[in-house]
């Protein structure tokens, strides 16, 4: 028999901000299609809402777990992590292997030699999260999921997870801070100096991908479990709106120091990472809603958020696929990108309902969770 582990109460304002910044996500997916390079993109620094999310989740994992380890094993704990995140991953590789034959090779070169088995085949590997070579590409873009890129920020998600559960739990504060302090360097020192003068990407299986899909990682997840521990929450009114509003600001702030001084927009994220969100998690962890409309707000927002997140891409792919050969401005297809954005929302919300509700819970009854 499991160990019986009641849930605890969510904190329904850091729900509803998971969702603000999933459907942020998404624009800022829509509009990179229309853009020609870093410079001139629409929310511009959409990509760090990934960071973002990583420190809700070392939070969220440390307000649920840290407390029960004397009663919870390691295995009940990744049974019960696997539960939550795995069915939701393989709807978005089943929507991402469907939606894959729709493209054409204007958009993704390597499109036109791909067979039924390879997206079968990358379908099932998918399925695990196991991230795939470059050799083994199919779109041509050189995703480590080709059949659903995001699934990359899921994948350093679960090693998160195992870090977390294998050792860092047992960390002190004072360990914990050690190692916040020197994630935040390795993080600082790589924004300053990458190439590109961003924080974009993780999102490729070689040597420099991986270092800095483990960067954007170990900062942001381990800073959101030591505010969980140290209970650094600021009281305020109006929380949820907010840290919306500066959810929001940070993330569509124009480029900064464009060509010539790059390092000054990868200071501007590395700050964003380090300050102004674990600043958002602590303002919404101490907030209260203002009204039962809030709550049912943030309710639903948190709940659609990480479908919302693992589904939107496959269909975002198929965007591409229309607007950039075509080289259509977004000010001419905006009616069809907000519907495209609620269509997406509505599959997420389909995809909730009528699959990863049931699934979780015929899964926890199966392994008695």
């Amino acid at each position: 028999m499991g160990t019986e582990l009641n849930a605890k109460p969510h904190y329904l304002i850091l729900d509803g901000l998971r969702g603000v910044a999933a459907i942020l996500v998404v624009f800022f997916h829509l509009f990179e299609a229309h853009s020609s390079g870093h410079l001139d993109q629409v929310i511009n620094h959409g990509y760090l809402a990934v960071d973002f999310f990583f420190v809700l989740s070392g939070f969220v994992v440390g307000y649920a777990y840290d407390d029960r380890w004397n009663k919870m094993t390691i295995g009940a704990f990744f049974k019960r992590r696997l539960i939550r995140l795995q069915p939701m991953v393989v709807m978005g590789m089943f929507i991402g292997a469907v939606f894959f034959f729709f493209g054409s090779d204007a958009m993704f070169p390597e499109i036109g030699r791909v067979s039924v088995w390879q997206v079968m085949l990358l379908f099932v590997i998918g399925s695990t999260l196991l991230p795939v070579p470059p050799s083994m590409d199919i779109r041509g873009w050189g995703e480590m999921h080709p059949l659903n890129g995001p699934a990359w920020s899921l994948f350093f998600e679960y090693m998160a997870n195992i870090l977390y559960a294998l050792v860092i739990r047992r960390f002190s504060k004072f360990l914990l801070t050690l190692l916040v302090i020197v994630a935040g360097g390795a993080l600082i020192h790589y924004a300053v100096t990458s190439p590109n003068g961003c924080l974009a990407g993780g999102w490729k299986l070689d040597g420099p991908q991986l270092r800095l899909g483990f960067t954007r990682l170990m900062y942001p997840f381990f800073v959101g479990l030591l505010l969980s521990r140290t209970g650094f929450l600021i009281r305020t009114k109006y929380a949820f709106e907010k840290c919306s509003v500066l959810l929001f600001i940070v993330l569509a702030m124009p480029r900064l120091g464009g060509e010539n001084h790059y390092w000054l927009n990868g200071l501007y994220e590395a700050l964003c990472v380090i300050v102004v969100f674990p600043l958002i998690v602590a303002l919404g962890a101490g907030g209260k809603l203002s009204g039962s409309l809030f709550s049912k707000g943030c309710d639903f927002m948190g709940k659609i958020s990480y479908p919302l997140y693992i589904v939107h891409y496959p269909v975002i792919y198929l965007y591409w696929n229309w607007v950039t050969p075509r080289h259509l401005p977004w000010t001419s297809v905006w009616p069809s990108t907000i519907l495209i954005a609620a269509f997406c929302v509505m599959m997420a919300y389909a995809c909730l309902k009528l699959y990863d509700e049931p699934v979780r819970a015929w899964l926890k009854k199966k392994m008695e969770i």
